[in-house]
């Protein structure tokens, strides 16, 4: 009888074994065999699913082969818990480990979306508004409305979000994406202003900001920001009236039709700066760090005037004269 109880144990430890390393083998097999992952594939794990959720879904897709094994895999490695919610970007090649590295790294996908220089409040919000890219959120496209949503009800927007190319994962809120924009614009602006030249006519580094839209919208040719920015603060050192045409065109908003006529330098805005000396109220653009840069650098001469020449650059003259001469010859066309 002992015999018999014996000889039924060790065949039971024998099976034990031998289903034991099958199993083992099996599993280290899963381990090394890649994913069937043909193509480049995006999964999304959502917020708030479980592992077992993620084990499913790859399941379903098709993209893991045995939710067991994966379940040991991830409880093994502690890594069951550490999965973060996203969309990830599944290539061809990888294993089961690879997977779970992937999914608990939270490189998820990025996508990306560009504010131009020179672009006004209005022409952002709807660049925004016609993307898809951005969870629309605000619940008014008005800019005094998305200030207070911001938490800036005392700011008033128009040149307050920096731009540049942005990335950011799916599900980004329009007003996660300009409140980056916003502290990235005074980031920058801060960085600048700590880093100016001395003797600059500007009380604070809003004044610079507000000038460097000027030379955002002035300015065809990047080498001639500097030289645009000087004579406009030799302008504003002498009192003088800035007399430039974009903040002429920002006071006319709609009724701009590519021209400007005489009546409408003598519009009555505190945007008209044919009308009234000193910066305008606010910036009239987005501006860059060059422009910035260039309010805060501005080149040293005697040059008070400028007029474009047609080809994206200017001409600059010391005297009104000098000036008037270089209207007739390039804007009017006389010699």
């Amino acid at each position: 009888m002992i015999k018999r109880l014996l000889g039924l144990l060790t065949l039971s430890l024998f099976f034990l074994v031998v289903t034991t390393a099958l199993l083992y083998k099996e599993y280290q097999s899963f381990l090394n065999t890649p994913l069937s992952i043909e193509k480049q594939t995006v999964f999304e794990v959502e917020p708030g699913m479980s592992f077992t959720d993620v084990n499913s879904k790859l399941k379903s897709l098709n993209l893991s082969a045995d939710t067991a094994y994966f379940k040991i895999l991830a409880r093994h490695t502690g890594k069951a818990n550490k999965i973060k919610s996203g969309e990830y970007l599944l290539s061809p090649g990888l294993t089961p480990n690879d997977l779970l590295n992937v999914l608990v790294s939270g490189k998820v996908i990025q996508y990306s979306f560009t504010l131009l220089e020179g672009w006004q409040i209005r022409e952002m919000i709807l660049a925004i508004n016609a993307t898809d890219l951005i969870e629309h959120t605000l619940l008014s496209d008005d800019s005094e409305s998305i200030m207070i949503e911001l938490g800036y009800s005392d700011k008033v927007a128009e040149g307050l979000f920096f731009p540049d190319t942005y990335n950011f994962p799916k599900g980004t809120t329009d007003k996660e994406f300009l409140l980056r924009a916003y502290q990235r614009l005074h980031d920058v602006l801060n960085e600048e202003w700590q880093a100016r030249a001395e003797n600059l006519p500007y009380k604070t580094a809003y004044e610079a900001l507000i000038m460097a839209s000027i030379i955002e919208k002035e300015t065809g040719l990047a080498s001639e920001r500097s030289t645009i920015a000087g004579v406009f603060v030799r302008r504003l050192n002498k009192k003088m009236k800035l007399q430039t045409d974009p903040t002429v065109i920002y006071a006319m908003g709609k009724q701009f039709n590519g021209n400007i006529r005489k009546k409408d330098l003598d519009i009555d805005s505190p945007y008209n700066t044919y009308r009234y000396k000193g910066l305008p109220p606010s910036p009239i653009a987005l501006v860059g760090r060059e422009a910035i840069h260039a309010a805060l650098h501005p080149e040293k001469g005697k040059s008070f005037y400028f007029v474009a020449k047609g080809d994206g650059s200017h001409y600059f003259s010391e005297t009104l004269k000098e000036h008037n001469r270089a209207v007739a010859k390039y804007q009017l066309k006389k010699k």
